[in-house]
């Protein structure tokens, strides 16, 4: 790889952030600790190097610093935040506390033209190319996020301010003879809707980088990494019924043809006609062999009497492994096991190579496998965000149905039936979220280009008291929940029409049993996660 990004993580929330929009630009980027060997992240023969925001202060004992070797490369350097002050401190400048602080959204000025933020009143003397990105009178102000308790009091020598906010003298700094940059503000995040632009700035106007990551050259990369990792030996596919595990087995496909073997597991935990459609799905469309595995009664009897979300994870990657690991034995015992495990599920798992990220939960995955598994793990897809995941599997040849379907967690319904999970349980769970995807269905809220990312039904482990049909009903209760998001790290509620709610509300209560009351989740990602467990 030499057309890439390397991104050191020092703690920040919006790091990974950092990452989806630099590939929103089409240019490649990898997400390291800040403290990751440097063998490591030039590995990937990074153009430039950004640093990530993060809680510390950098006059603090034991703050995180810029690693040596990033400053003796003498590539572009972009301080965001922390990394700003970081960078600051490391070229002999000065951060103190600020007595006004500044959390939320605040206007920044551009007070100086440079090849970041773009030209005041005309081209930078040295950089005419952007003559034409003039931000003109009265344009050079933009709105953005900020989240800091420091600033910066002096810039280190060869440094000028870019930028400014009303709390901020130095809003941005930047050495434009050694593209050395830092920003204050979050270009990253929503609330800055030119970030964006400002990140691909860097990328490939300052850094060099080519904009060639599409979902093209994905397939072509992943395509010669499988090759590389499984030989010509035999590879078992675990699809589970999602987008991830389908795209994942597409892939390896494409890379081994015959020499991939699927398999299908119906937990009994699936929604509603799922599992004849994934069948029917892979068979007619992926052109690989796949084999429907119905252990329905295994999961349950393994789930039984068990209550604990990160428990109910842990027993349903096991299972799956071993389920995985018997079908092996009939198949000639391949090596290899393809997991459609997707960035996300890396990043809140807190896996080894994330290992600056606080653990949310542990994902069947990721978290959840056994340790003495019989396979090598093969997942193409582990450094992709789902929208990546989605333009591949069109690129594939996958239908829309399948490649747009609602995202589906890879221990099913398992994590939406809060308490015990039992037969009679997922039934009412799986009736009552076919509800939902229908009205939601009916009114385009959900699909390719629809305003909603996700939606599904949870059952609740409580119950309440109703009355229908002049009777007292003591039943279960039911949430339903809507998102929208571009990265799945983030995500904000959708709002649903009151007259569907009514609906879906009516539906439900009438049409599954068991069920007297419905819920509406109206909270955003964070302080939620999007599953409840």
């Amino acid at each position: 790889m030499t057309n890439s990004i390397a991104i050191l993580d020092f703690g920040s929330q919006y790091a990974q952030i950092i990452a989806r929009r630099v590939r929103e630009q089409k240019v490649y980027c990898e997400l390291f600790p800040h403290d990751a060997p440097a063998a490591q992240v030039n590995a990937i023969q990074p153009g430039g190097y950004i640093l990530s925001g993060g809680p510390a202060s950098v006059y603090a004992e034991g703050a995180p610093q810029v690693p040596d070797y990033i400053l003796d490369s003498g590539l572009p350097i972009l301080g965001i935040c922390y990394g700003m002050q970081a960078l600051t401190h490391a070229l002999g400048g000065q951060v103190d506390p600020s007595n006004e602080r500044e959390f939320g959204v605040a206007t920044v000025k551009v007070t100086e033209s440079n090849p970041l933020l773009g030209a005041v009143n005309g081209p930078h003397p040295a950089s005419p190319k952007f003559e034409k990105q003039n931000l003109g009178e009265g344009q050079n102000e933009f709105p953005t996020l900020m989240s800091h308790g420091d600033r910066i009091t002096q810039m280190p020598t060869g440094f000028i301010s870019l930028a400014q906010s009303d709390n901020s003298p130095v809003a941005a700094m930047g050495d434009l003879a050694r593209n050395y940059y830092g920003v204050q503000f979050h270009p990253e995040v929503n609330h800055t809707p030119s970030g964006g632009e400002m990140l691909r700035k860097f990328a490939v106007e300052i850094c060099g980088v080519t904009a060639d990551w599409t979902a093209e050259s994905i397939i072509e990369s992943k395509v010669e990494e499988i090759r590389k990792q499984v030989g010509d030996k035999r590879v078992l596919a675990a699809v589970s019924g999602g987008v991830d595990s389908s795209v994942a087995a597409a892939l390896v496909h494409k890379a081994i043809g015959d020499q991939l073997v699927c398999v299908y597991v119906d937990t009994g935990l699936m929604r509603m006609n799922e599992s004849d459609e994934v069948v029917s799905a892979f068979r007619e469309h992926l052109g690989a062999e796949l084999i429907a595995v119905d252990v329905e009664d295994n999961f349950l009897g393994a789930l039984a009497g068990e209550t604990d979300p990160e428990k109910k994870r842990r027993i349903v990657g096991e299972k799956f492994i071993r389920i995985f690991e018997r079908e092996a034995k009939s198949l000639g015992q391949p090596q290899f096991l393809v997991q459609g495990t997707i960035y996300p599920d890396v990043v809140e798992s807190s896996a080894p190579d994330r290992n600056k990220a606080a653990k949310i939960k542990s994902h069947h995955n990721v978290g959840g496998l056994p340790e003495d598994m019989q396979f090598a793990l093969v997942e193409p897809l582990r450094y992709l965000f789902k929208d990546e995941v989605r333009l591949v599997g069109e690129a594939l040849g996958l239908p829309e149905k399948l490649v747009w379907r609602q995202p589906f967690p890879g221990p099913g319904l398992t994590v939406r039936c809060l308490g015990e999970v039992t037969k009679p349980r997922v039934s009412r769970l799986r009736k009552a979220d076919a509800i939902l995807l229908e009205e939601l269905s009916n009114i385009g809220m959900i699909g390719k280009g629809a305003e909603t990312s996700q939606a599904f039904a949870v059952l609740l482990p409580v119950r309440s008291v109703g009355v229908m049909g002049d009777q007292r009903t003591y039943q279960e209760a039911v949430a339903i929940r809507a998102v929208t998001t571009s990265d799945f790290m983030t995500a904000e509620w959708t709002p649903i029409p009151h007259e569907a709610l009514a609906r879906i509300s009516s539906r439900i209560v009438n049409e599954v049993e068991g069920i007297n009351r419905v819920v509406y989740d109206i909270t955003s990602k964070p302080p939620a996660t999007i599953e409840w467990e």
